[in-house]
């Protein structure tokens, strides 16, 4: 872990350094895409001709090519030897990334599966897994501080299980800061599994819903950082508390050019991925009781500063909502949204 502490020590160094708006060792990088950015079309039961549903690795990086994206994350979980094949030879004839996104085994009898399924994401060419430590949201699933220690002990757990495995078969791992984890807590985690191997999924946005600057969090996450979540964020307030919501990059509050050139020189061969999920704002109920029932330890400045941000920065016209939209408009506002982050990628941010 001495690697780490110096590397962490020395980033605050860089915090504060004035970042040029395209770096120029950022092109040449094209941004892949999420998975649950096609959040509507992904395993879509509607009928739609023109926005037909993907239903497997294979079809998903077929249309990101199309895009001009630069590789996919995407779920392993079932895949076959033959099939994990056939994902890498499509992954090779288009020169694209692939990382996995996989589930923690959550005790002894669960590691056969998640050897499989690592197995055959390296043989799809993924070098890099993305995983979660939760269930929820922090906030809508734990409600007490005992809950919320019980999820960390059994993530240690789960990320121990799954450990030997990852430096057996040299594939990393990123657990994602997923609406569970502030950063210091993940950090923390991270330090207690010690591991080369195991390291950060950071989303750009997420800790937003835990009253987290959003700069702050990837100044603090990007020395541990193996892939990413870009997007860009929006809020609007409601009664109790905020709205927030993906939105087309460069419509939103976060300063995605400093973010992505912060974790590129952490980790100069990591991706950047885009989870643009196209959706009605989710509520953050941070001025309710029950939203801070894990939460005793986060100071009264993060909700006011959370709260400032929310009122200076209205969003024109309102927060997009998708309940109103029939299920093409949805399909079709998804799409446009992805290729609109994507062309943002390759403009502002250098990522082409």
């Amino acid at each position: 872990m001495e690697r780490r502490n110096f590397i962490q020590t020395a980033s605050l160094g860089a915090m504060a350094l004035s970042f040029p708006k395209l770096p120029a060792f950022l092109k040449d990088r094209p941004m892949g895409i999420v998975v649950h950015s096609y959040w509507s079309r992904w395993n879509s039961k509607a009928d739609s001709k023109k926005y037909p549903a993907f239903t497997n690795a294979i079809q998903l990086l077929d249309h990101c090519h199309q895009l001009g994206a630069g590789g996919v994350q995407v779920i392993v979980n079932g895949w076959s030897t033959d099939f994990a094949k056939k994902v890498r030879d499509e992954r090779e004839k288009y020169g694209l990334y692939l990382e996995g996104s996989i589930g923690l085994p959550k005790k002894a009898e669960d590691v056969l599966k998640f050897e499989q399924e690592v197995i055959n994401a390296r043989e799809a060419g993924a070098q890099v897994l993305r995983t979660v430590c939760s269930t929820g949201r922090r906030y809508e699933t734990y409600h007490s501080p005992a809950a919320f220690e019980e999820l960390k002990k059994t993530a240690l757990a789960s990320l121990q299980l799954a450990e030997p495995v990852l430096r057996k078969h040299k594939v990393k791992l990123g657990v994602e800061n997923h609406k569970d984890w502030r950063a210091p807590d993940l950090v923390n985690l991270l330090k207690q599994v010690n591991s080369e191997w195991i390291g950060v999924t950071l989303d750009f946005g997420n800790s937003m819903a835990l009253l987290e600057d959003p700069m702050e969090v990837v100044q603090t996450l990007a020395p541990y950082t193996f892939s990413t979540h870009v997007k860009d964020m929006a809020v609007e307030e409601y009664p109790n508390g905020f709205l927030l919501s993906e939105v087309p990059m460069g419509k939103g509050i976060l300063d995605l050019p400093k973010m992505v050139e912060l974790c590129k020189k952490h980790n100069p061969s990591g991706t950047f991925s885009l989870e643009m999920i196209t959706r009605d704002p989710l509520e953050i109920p941070c001025l309710t009781n029950a939203y801070w029932e894990t939460m005793g330890s986060v100071p009264g400045s993060d909700l006011a500063r959370m709260l400032q941000t929310v009122r200076q920065h209205k969003y024109p016209g309102g927060l997009p909502r998708v309940t109103p939209l029939s299920t093409d408009e949805k399909l079709a506002l998804e799409e446009e949204n992805i290729v609109a982050c994507i062309n943002y990628s390759k403009a502002k941010l250098g990522l082409v």
